[in-house]
């Protein structure tokens, strides 16, 4: 599997090869196990699958093959495989009629499972902000991960998967509109700023019945808060200083306005929780 740097352990770190099938896993993928003898992995965050964009794999497939074998781990008491990671290669192999597949068997733990399934994802962009929310919250709660563990394994910073799980908190009526991408992630996110479910109910029907951008949500928010803005009139900020706020924002996970003036200014960090508060404070002193 093709690594980028920065993300997580990479897959030889965390499951070794099983030694027992190392002679036949050669450089392209070794073992040919057939399809019928793949389990699907129990612990696969992703949850949905586009069936267009599957068949358009499939269809690559039949006229190419499989070109990045599966990720196997072997259960020994049934002599069956289960799938670790390349979910959409094998649904789109069993759509391609093949018989046979590539596959690496590796060991793996149901941890590690997860874990490998969770960044081969995360690399490809490919699972929803819920997903991710869920599959880090099994990490946490499941395996009693802590935030910093879970990021280090991912590579991602702390307050991003602080601020990732706390989507899970919304109400069911946002968490299926963000499911049905009727909102945005940062629609989310602003919603959180609200204290009780009935308010966010509320701000999600004026989103979609105006079909707000995230910038007019968390102005929403401010008003359904009772902060009044400081001018009737908000001048939007300039370019470079929409790209700083964006490069901050990216590096510390969360919100943040950048105020610039010829004389100086301000840089505004926002937090939704007192956790959130501490793991900004790590972040900053320690790094």
């Amino acid at each position: 599997m093709v690594r980028k740097s920065g993300l997580g352990k990479g897959l030889d770190a965390l499951i070794p090869v099983d030694q027992s099938d190392e002679i036949n896993n050669d450089t392209l993928g070794g073992l040919l196990v057939p399809v019928e003898d793949i389990i699907p992995n129990p612990w696969q965050p992703r949850q949905t699958i586009n069936d267009t964009k599957l068949q358009e794999l499939a269809d690559s497939i039949k006229e190419h093959g499989i070109i990045q074998p599966l990720i196997v781990t072997h259960q020994e008491s049934t002599g069956l495989y289960v799938l670790i990671a390349g979910e959409r290669r094998l649904r789109a192999s069993k759509l391609a009629n093949l018989s046979n597949v590539p596959v690496l068997v590796r060991e793996a733990s149901a941890q590690e499972s997860l874990e490998i399934a969770l960044i081969e994802n995360v690399q490809r962009a490919d699972l929803t902000p819920l997903e991710t929310a869920k599959a880090y919250r099994e990490l946490s709660e499941g395996f009693n991960l802590s935030h910093e563990d879970i990021a280090k394994r991912v590579g991602k910073n702390r307050v991003t998967i602080t601020n990732t799980l706390r989507l899970l908190k919304l109400p069911e009526i946002v968490r299926q509109a963000l499911a049905e991408e009727k909102i945005s992630e940062g629609h989310a996110r602003a919603l959180l700023g609200l204290n009780n479910t009935q308010a966010q109910a509320a701000a999600l029907a004026s989103i979609l019945r105006k079909d707000l951008t995230v910038r007019e949500t968390e102005q929403l928010v401010r008003k359904l808060n009772g902060t009044r803005n400081k001018a009737k009139i908000i001048r939007k900020p300039a370019p470079e200083i929409q790209e700083l706020e964006a490069k901050f924002q990216s590096y510390l996970g969360t919100k943040v306005n950048l105020r610039h003036s010829k004389t100086g200014g301000s840089i505004i960090i926002h937090y939704y929780s007192d956790e959130e508060l501490n793991n900004l404070i790590d972040q900053i002193i320690h790094e």
